[in-house]
């Protein structure tokens, strides 16, 4: 009779598995990607505007800085 009792712990544990698998790979409803996508073209055209790289300091050296810092490369940098 033991035997059977440990019998039935992998018996569980598949249809547990089978549970769990059959849950994960459900049908979900989804936004789509549209809200990513504009998010996206939203920072690309941020990117692009002319001024976007104007508020960054350019330091040769990585300092502490009151703000937002764009280090310069040097020739040495070059890989």
């Amino acid at each position: 009779m033991a035997a059977l009792a440990w019998l039935l712990i992998p018996l569980l544990a598949a249809i547990g598995a089978g549970l769990w698998g059959s849950w994960a790979s459900r049908n979900r409803k989804t936004a789509g990607d549209g809200i990513e996508l504009d998010g996206y073209a939203r920072f690309r055209a941020a990117m692009e505007r002319p001024g976007a790289m104007d508020r960054y300091e350019v330091v040769k050296s990585p300092v502490v800085a009151k703000r937002a810092v764009a280090l310069e490369k040097s020739p040495s940098d070059a890989v």
